[in-house]
């Protein structure tokens, strides 16, 4: 089983789509937050072949429509703040902030916590914790990446976006 992590779209449709055929090669989507716009999780939920699961970023402001439009989308689940899954055997804690993933992540009740938020790429290990920021997808700072998390070993690799 192989997850996609991404966050920090940002409604730039043109860089998703370009990911969108990289992160397919997962069996799950795993959002960090910071669509923006309701759009751009129709384009997840229409380019992703798989189950999404998502969270709230700061940058989310019509929460109303965008919960409408996941309730529409028979593969996106929009988890609110916060996610706790169960995804290839994992648990996984999801949320949009450093400083509550890095606070989740210290208490060691998660296999694997992600977050987003700063636009940064990260990994780190954290006790028997794997913390995971994907960078962003939106390009501000001229990078958009995504990760892709192998459950059966937790090896991530990171992708960049053309």
């Amino acid at each position: 089983m192989r997850i996609a992590i991404c966050s920090d779209i940002h409604d730039n449709i043109w860089k998703l789509e370009s990911a969108l055929p990289g992160m397919n090669r997962a069996n799950v989507l795993i959002f960090c937050g910071d669509f923006c716009a309701p759009f751009t999780l129709t384009q997840i939920a229409h380019g992703f072949e798989g189950p999404v699961h998502a969270v709230f970023g700061n940058n989310d402001g019509d929460q109303h429509l965008l919960m409408k439009m996941a309730g529409e989308a028979s593969t996106v689940t929009l988890h609110g703040q916060f996610a706790d899954i169960e995804v290839g055997g994992l648990h996984i804690a999801v949320n949009h902030y450093p400083e509550i993933a890095k606070s989740v992540a210290a208490g060691g009740a998660y296999d694997v916590v992600c977050f987003g938020h700063d636009h940064t790429l990260h990994e780190e290990q954290v006790g028997e914790t794997l913390l995971l920021n994907p960078g962003e997808i939106m390009g501000r700072f001229g990078r958009s990446t995504f990760m892709l998390l192998e459950c059966s070993d937790r090896s991530v690799t990171v992708h960049d976006v053309e």
